[in-house]
């Protein structure tokens, strides 16, 4: 292949296609749109000026696109962040603020270069199924405050944008359903002077680009002792749910990502909010649905954009993007909280066929995420229910059998499944040790020897017999399994 054929297939999708190219700029102007709304409500949680959840928004919308593994991920300001970083910014200012979005990034770069975005192996499906299923309630959930105490004419032009995004798709694909919706419902509000709440009620817009500087804070000891726990929060926090989110977009887009250099990106992203003076951030799940599930975006141009028309629309059209109304951007995220549920999930046929714990994992998942608004909790208490549920599943799947040989000088024990810290507490009572023969052989062929634990069992089993004056045999490990027995068996005793 020459070299001019090498770089054109470097290309992204997004130069060699002109239906991407418009895909992409549709994409990314309806997520900057939507974007606005959430960042002055995620900068009020924070206890910050609105300008600076939008700056966040901006900074990490833009520098993800470059470094992130995941393409079409939306990252900005989010609640989860919020929620962790408010406490301080309460009692120490906001210049802690900044200098503990710089320390989480940092936390994160490493992080990542540890290889944590491997512990994503260990979430299961329904915990997985659990997250998406209460991220589409919390988005619901979030949309509720904007339905109550509202002028009534409020409540068609949900009905209304809803009506468009349903039935918009049938007549053209062309350009994005919520972006005609949004169009649509403002030209009503306004042409009509129908009175509602609007985008511009939610606080004033930046009218100047942020610049960088560093954080208003002396540089000690004190200060980072006094950063360092919300910083690390913020990391994992902000870790988790964008490396959730990404497997998502993987499951919904049928690609893969890169988990590490999305870990990796994520830390730059906030590294550099940070240094612009933005509260920080992760990757956004309700926006990322937009841009991938509802627009259709592939590509890191859209994620690009969404930052970019973000300040855009701001600075330029400040005047006219304070005139949508809330409604429109409301009808947009109910939509988008539908499409995410994943409804299968619930179905009867599903539920009939679906063992009893991993319907309790995931309910548990749910609930917890709704319980505290945190999807992080939600992600840890269920994947730690599941570990136990499996625990005891397969702590029972060690079965023993025994054969007699009929001139009754040897007894063969068979042992048959996994062996680990669970199962092998059962394993010593499972043995005559007075009523055998002089010798007694175990064959652990059928068996594997997982730890410490198991190792331990079979010494106690050993000596239980030698007590009696009796032999024992140990036959049929494999590789694995006899290194672990002969490294640590007889190191085990009490003493050691």
């Amino acid at each position: 292949m020459s070299p001019v054929a090498r770089l054109r297939g470097r290309k992204p999708d997004w130069l060699s296609d002109p239906k991407v190219w418009r895909t992409e700029i549709l994409a990314g102007l309806v997520v900057g749109l939507a974007l606005i709304p959430e960042a002055i409500s995620f900068s009020i949680i924070a206890g910050v000026a609105p300008a600076i959840g939008l700056f966040a928004s901006f900074t990490m919308a833009v520098v993800i696109s470059i470094v992130g593994g995941r393409r079409a991920m939306i990252s900005a300001a989010t609640g989860a962040v919020a929620l962790v970083i408010a406490p301080l910014n309460r009692e120490h200012g906001f210049g802690y603020l900044v200098a503990a979005v710089i320390l989480a990034g940092v936390f994160q770069v490493v992080l990542g270069a540890l290889g944590v975005a491997r512990l994503m192996r260990f979430i299961p499906r329904s915990v997985m199924v659990g997250f998406v299923n209460s991220l589409a309630i919390l988005i619901f959930m979030a949309q509720v405050p904007e339905m109550r105490n509202v002028p009534w004419a409020v409540y068609p032009l949900i009905i209304g944008g809803l009506a468009l995004m349903v039935f918009f798709p049938k007549i053209t694909t062309v350009i994005p359903a919520p972006l005609i919706t949004i169009i649509i419902l403002t030209v009503i509000t306004v042409g009509a002077a129908i009175a509602v709440p609007t985008v511009g009620g939610k606080g004033a817009l930046p009218s100047s680009l942020p610049v960088p500087g560093l954080p208003d804070v002396p540089f000690t000891l004190d200060t980072l002792t006094t950063i360092a726990p919300y910083a690390f929060a913020m990391a994992l926090v902000g870790l988790m749910e964008s490396l959730m989110t990404a497997k998502l977009v993987d499951d919904i887009t049928d690609t893969h990502s890169n988990k590490t250099r999305e870990s990796i990106g994520q830390g730059i992203a906030n590294i550099v909010t940070g240094f612009f003076g933005g509260m920080g951030g992760c990757a956004m799940i309700g926006q990322t649905m937009i841009n991938v599930k509802v627009s259709g975006a592939r590509t890191r141009l859209s994620t690009f954009l969404a930052g970019a028309f973000l300040m855009v629309l701001c600075i330029v059209f400040g005047a006219v993007v304070s005139d949508i109304p809330m409604a429109a951007l409301v009808a947009v995220m109910v939509m988008v909280s539908f499409a995410t549920f994943d409804w299968h999930s619930i179905a009867p046929k599903t539920l009939k066929r679906m063992p009893a714990g991993e319907i309790a994992v995931m309910v548990i998942t749910v609930a917890c995420v709704v319980a505290t608004h945190n999807l992080a909790i939600g992600v840890v208490v269920g994947s730690l229910t599941a570990m136990v549920i499996f625990t005891k599943r397969v702590a029972h799947l060690a079965e023993v059998t025994a054969v007699i040989d009929p001139d009754r000088t040897t007894v063969v024990y068979r042992v048959t499944g996994e062996l680990f810290f669970a199962s092998s507490n059962d394993l010593v009572g499972q043995f005559d040790y007075t009523g055998d023969p002089d010798k007694a052989i175990i064959d652990l062929s059928a068996a594997h020897v997982w730890d410490a634990s198991s190792v331990a069992a079979l010494d106690a089993i050993e000596t239980k017999y030698a007590q009696r004056g009796k032999t024992v045999e140990i036959t049929g490990l494999n590789d694995p399994s006899a290194h672990l027995h002969d490294k640590l068996s007889g190191e085990l005793a009490a003493g050691h």
